[in-house]
């Protein structure tokens, strides 16, 4: 039997995060030393009144049923975490859980396109922002994220044709893969370029607690506007390393929200109300854990950041996110051939910028999931291979 694939998925490869993977899969069979600083999964454990919230939950049989709906106390919670982190009052119909923000961003288009209405997307920028407009035959309008303008969009930039007919803009910070973060006075007009092109903005604020140098992260609906807008996406996985439960939540305009839920009831059927639970104990508890993180991953930054600057790599601090954004050093100009050579050199496995975009390549991402002392024999890893003398 011959079989026959849907056409879309002429535009899907194996993803580089597989393929990295493999790559140092055979490097350790080898028994060679890998530092993985390619996939973003925190290495943190969750605390422990977090732990102990789900271990309850979980021994109680009536837990195992379907969900179809979230907890009132899991609304509540994040009802008075918005209110404590920004001082946003959010209405129990502006807020529906998903399976982590990535199953949010891939479906979210779905409620929102019709085939061939325009989506903008950030580039560089993560690959689910484009691959989820284009699962539903939108298409997707790329707009530039360049150093020049602090990889803040340059919304003047983008052609008022393409401006008027936009359905949705997809904007991220702090920014993964590009580790900035944005202003008030970015919001400020982002919404009211919005509301003259009648454009639906998803803010997705993954990374809202890991900011550095006392830089901010402003949820996007604590500006005057946003819910007339749009929708934010903020995530358990990294703040609360909650990442393999699986819980994010999409906030703001109700009606977005009330056709965004609809969708969702027809494919899934609730979060497993165990993990809820443990969302609950997150965001109700104490909150020492994201201070001490995020100050863990600020030395990690420093180790590396400042560690690949003192051998002679110009990598500048990232302000927001759990990675750092580092242009190719002097002498490499493919940001694939780079990492491969890297891996085989040193044993330090990063992510090519490419994977993020046309103007990603040039550039390479690093994770920040080692301990700094880590980084450290890393970095001197680095500096005895001499790429940096190429």
């Amino acid at each position: 039997m011959e079989l026959q694939f849907a056409s879309r998925m002429a535009s899907f490869q194996p993803g580089i995060f597989s393929v990295l993977n493999e790559k140092k899969n055979e490097r350790l069979r080898a028994g060679k030393p890998v530092w993985n600083l390619s996939v973003g999964t925190p290495d943190f454990e969750p605390d422990p009144h977090v732990i102990h919230a789900m271990e309850e939950a979980v021994r109680l049989p009536e837990n195992y049923t379907y969900a179809l709906a979230d907890l009132p106390e899991l609304i509540q919670a994040v009802q008075g975490w918005y209110f404590r982190r920004y001082e946003v009052t959010l209405e129990p119909d502006e807020i529906t859980s998903v399976n982590g923000t990535q199953e949010g961003m891939a479906h979210i288009a779905w409620a929102l396109c019709d085939p061939g209405d325009i989506v903008l997307a950030p580039n560089p920028g993560y690959p689910i922002f484009e691959v989820g407009p284009q699962l539903c035959g939108a298409q997707v309008v790329p707009y530039d994220l360049l150093p020049e303008n602090n990889y803040l969009p340059n919304l003047d930039a983008i052609p008022a044709e393409i401006a008027r007919r936009a359905k949705v803009m997809v904007v991220s910070y702090p920014a993964n893969p590009v580790c900035r973060t944005a202003p008030a006075s970015f919001y400020l007009d982002l919404i009211d370029f919005a509301r003259r092109n009648q454009i639906i903005i998803i803010h997705d604020n993954a990374y809202s607690e890991i900011v550095y140098d006392g830089h901010e992260a402003p949820s996007f609906l604590s500006f005057p506007g946003a819910k007339e807008v749009g929708i934010e996406f903020n995530s358990l996985s990294k703040s609360y390393c909650l990442t393999g439960a699986r819980i994010s939540f999409a906030l703001g305009n109700r009606e977005i929200i009330r056709k965004f839920a609809t969708l969702r009831s027809q494919i899934d059927y609730g979060i497993f109300k165990p993990v809820q639970y443990a969302a609950i104990a997150a965001l109700n508890g104490p909150q020492d854990g994201v201070a001490w993180r995020r100050k863990s991953y600020q030395r990690r930054r420093d180790a590396l950041c400042g560690g690949f600057r003192r051998i002679g790599w110009d990598v500048p601090d990232s302000e927001g996110s759990m990675f750092a954004w580092a242009p190719l050093p002097t002498g490499y100009s493919n940001s694939v051939e780079f990492c491969f050579q890297l891996l085989e050199r040193t044993g330090v496995l990063c992510t090519p910028g490419s994977a993020f975009g046309s103007l990603g390549e040039g550039h390479v991402r690093f994770a920040l999931v080692l301990r700094a002392a880590q980084m450290e024999e890393m970095i001197a890893a680095v500096e005895a291979s001499g790429m940096l003398r190429a």
